[in-house]
Order: structure tokens, then sequence, then C-alpha cells
């Protein structure tokens, strides 16, 4: 089945950046970015070109005033991301060319620090080296029945400096770490669900079985991508300003912040940027009293 055509459901405030044909968007509903990776025959593996496209969709969703959530997953029926090319990997280091990551990382999300909004990680297969470097630093994960999760780099002489050899140890530990990193070998989603990494492990049954791959017959999307879209339906629905301040607490978190400093900086951004007490706050404390549902304006973060 082909992929789906983008539907842009609002003007944007910025251009969207040029892409090739190895990255497609989709906007499942008005306030969600959906980024696919489509290199099925490759197992979705990242090439260095993609890399900088999909720093560049990332920045522009954070500065899209009507976008509130992304996805991101891979085409096709085995892989969400498998890593880097190796191919590419090995002709240039066949011809002294040099290859570059973006400054947020492999994928432009392995080192995305920065990020204003969340993003969820939909793994439907294969997700390994750089593709779990990727999924290490997303906000939520939510993973198929049969995805397989791992950091291979050991068996193939190189090392996993995306970002996420500091982040694996501050989410499973010092020795479930070691193990992932220095044994090289496959875990199953259930797995990592028990490790604290996966959310979510949507059975294979979830929704319709028809079509190919993510996208099923007669349009739409299933099993993993549809669980994620509803999740950031959700999300979407709330606040947009206290979804944005509340991430940047938590990331502060994650960073190593301590405590009070990083309650004081969310509290300085808030007033800074007027969310102390602005349009959004005053809707949805007098929604809350009037017994309605709130109506959001776009955050100006």
């Amino acid at each position: 089945m082909d992929p789906p055509t983008p539907r842009m459901p609002f003007t944007p405030k910025h251009p969207l950046p040029t892409l090739s044909s190895e990255t497609l968007l989709d906007f499942p509903s008005p306030q969600i970015l959906l980024v696919i990776l489509n290199r099925p025959s490759s197992l979705n593996c990242i090439s260095t070109t993609q890399h900088h496209e999909l720093a560049s969709i990332w920045e522009w969703m954070d500065n899209e005033p009507s976008l509130r959530c992304g996805i991101i997953t891979g085409a096709g029926n085995k892989s969400f991301c498998a890593g880097a090319d190796l191919k590419e990997w090995n002709e240039s280091n066949n011809t002294g060319q040099k290859r570059s990551l973006p400054p947020s990382g492999f994928g432009g999300l392995s080192n995305r620090s920065r990020g204003k909004k969340p993003i969820i990680a939909a793994v439907n297969g294969f997700c390994l080296g750089g593709g779990f470097e990727m999924v290490i630093n997303t906000d939520i994960v939510l993973a198929s029945s049969s995805a397989a999760f791992g950091l291979p780099e050991v068996r193939v002489g190189v090392v996993a400096m995306a970002g996420a050899l500091p982040r694996l140890i501050r989410t499973v530990g010092k020795q479930r770490a070691m193990e992932c990193v220095l044994m090289g070998q496959q875990y199953r989603a259930e797995e990592m669900k028990g490790w604290g990494i996966v959310n979510e492990v949507v059975a294979a049954d979830y929704s319709d079985k028809s079509g190919n791959g993510i996208w099923k017959k007669g349009g739409g999307y299933k099993g993993v991508v549809k669980r994620a879209i509803e999740i950031a339906e959700t999300i979407a629905a709330n606040c947009p300003d206290s979804i944005m301040m509340s991430k940047c607490g938590l990331d502060l978190g994650w960073a190593g912040v301590g405590v009070e400093e990083g309650t004081m900086k969310v509290m300085q951004m808030m007033r800074d940027n007027g969310v102390e007490g602005g349009e959004n706050m005053k809707e949805g404390v007098s929604a809350f009293v009037e017994k309605r549902r709130p109506t959001w304006i776009d955050s100006k973060l």
C-alpha cells in the first residue's frame, strides 16, 4: 500500500524543510506531526543526508505554534531503524570523506536537549544502534510486541557515541547498561519495558492487520502507530504552555540539574515568557470552575 499524501491541516508559520524520499511526513490530526523513516529495503538505516533532514524537521516542529506533539516510526514490516547506513560508512572510510551528524545527534534526536515539544517513538521492528540511541532520548516509547532493541556497535568495531551511553545508565542502572552495551545482543520489547525504556508494548492484533506495514487497507494507521496517535492526541488536548514547561522541568532533571535549581529555572521561564498568569492559565482555571472544557490558544513559547 502506498504511504499517505501529507495533509497540512494548518497554515505553517515557517516554510516546511525540503525533504528527500527517505523521510515522509503526515499530520494524523491538526496538532500532531508524524515522521516516517522511509528506507524499508535498508531496514530504515539513516544516511548522513537524512540526519540533517530530520534535525530540520524537529526544529521546524518546535517553532510551529499549531503543533504540540511529534511521533517517529519506520516504514515497512521489519524495522523501526537499524542504525547508521554502514554501506555509506564503509564508503566514506575508503574515500576519506567525512560523515557528520547535526548538533542534535543521530536522526536529530539522540542529543536533542532543548526540544520544546514531546516526541513519541513508535517502534515497529528492529531498533538497533543509532535507532536505539534516538529512542532512549525520546519522551515516550511504544513498541510492537515483535520489536527488538540493542546496541550492537561492539560487534562491528565502533562505539555508540550519539548520546546513548550516559542516558542508558541513568535509565537502567550500571549493570544492565554494561550488559546491553558490552555484549551487543538484542532484547525483546517486554524486556525493555521491564527495564523502564519502553512505556507500553502494543500487541500485534491491537487493530486491523490488513494493509502493509504501519498503514492499514483503506487508509489510516494500525498497530503501534495507531496507539501512538491516540497518546499524542491525549497530550495535544492539554494546555500547550503546560506541556512545554513541564517537559522543560523534566528535561532539566534528566540532564542532572538539581531540584531547587531546576524548579527555579522553570518558574523564571514561566514569568519571562508570560505563562504565569497568561491566557491559557486563566482559561484553564476558569474552565475548571465553570465545569467546561478549556479552549486553549497556541503557545507563544
